[in-house]
């Protein structure tokens, strides 16, 4: 076997190796319960969104690649060499029907997709009509997270947790509570430097800008459940570990859970004093 060969095969075998070790990787993770779907419908109205647009633009590709792979086999079928025949077939410098055919499409296809990206992009980033029914003020710091309910003047202010392996530090973390079948404005600063405000399953996330007020506006699901967030914007040492949940709940926990922080003495606003440069000016965006 020559060196060639054997570096292919070997090639080859990394190759698979490397394709095998994904799958396994994937099939470990919780969001492959989901399946193909990237999240679970309902869990803000935002996601369902998303989601239509994504699963939409999956069955137009899906479309475009049936009709390509067919054209494609066609040809092979259609105009392959037949026996006792020489020569090359006939050869066309263009064909302006075929020529055009390959240019509208396209542009129609992206025409398309670029209308329906940009319409649930508009639906996504608007303000809801009316007043949010909570709204929950978001501080990014290294390497935690303040939330200030606004409505409610009432605040909780995180520590940055120490995970490193050990058990029930998720229970620990900063934990951001949103009342079910609610409007929800989440205002994201920051007070050193980027970070980015990211809940997973809600399939958007928002940066946190010194200086600037960044919004997301979206309902919450009528389901009560538990996500996981983090930081997805790289911070500093312990990035890794800037983590927070989120509960959404009933009406009645969340209003206990309100009342447990005036209770313990967690009134007013964290607000930009308690910046690293609290003298920055703050835009909105």
């Amino acid at each position: 076997m020559s060196s060639q060969h054997r570096t292919g095969s070997r090639k080859l075998k990394g190759i698979a190796l490397a394709a095998a070790s994904a799958l396994l990787m994937t099939g470990c993770s919780d969001q492959a319960e989901v399946g193909f779907l990237p999240t679970q419908r309902g869990v803000t109205d935002n996601a369902d969104t998303i989601m239509n647009l994504w699963i939409g633009s999956w069955v137009a590709a899906l479309v475009v690649g049936l009709i390509t792979w067919g054209l494609m086999l066609w040809c092979i079928i259609a105009y392959r060499r037949r026996k006792n025949e020489t020569g090359y077939p006939k050869q066309l410098s263009y064909h302006a029907p075929l020529e055009i055919f390959y240019t509208i499409i396209p542009v129609i296809l992206i025409v398309s997709l670029f209308s329906f990206s940009d319409r649930a992009e508009r639906d996504i980033t608007a303000p809801k009509e009316d007043n949010a029914d909570v709204t929950v003020e978001v501080y990014g710091k290294q390497w935690s997270w303040d939330f200030n309910y606004l409505d409610e003047d009432v605040y909780f202010s995180g520590v940055q947790a120490q995970l490193s392996g050990r058990e029930g530090a998720e229970e620990t973390l900063p934990t951001l509570y949103l009342p079910t079948n609610s409007t929800v404005d989440v205002q994201l600063k920051s007070r050193d430097v980027i970070h980015s405000f990211w809940v997973p399953a809600f399939l958007e996330k928002r940066d946190t800008i010194p200086g600037k007020t960044n919004h997301m506006y979206f309902t919450t699901g009528s389901e009560e459940a538990e996500y996981a967030g983090k930081c997805a914007e790289l911070c500093g040492e312990y990035h890794s570990e800037m983590l927070f949940n989120v509960k959404v709940v009933d009406q009645a926990e969340y209003d206990q859970y309100i009342q447990s922080l005036r209770d313990s003495g967690n009134e007013g606003r964290l607000g930009d004093e308690y910046n690293r440069n609290p003298n920055l000016h703050e835009s909105s965006n």
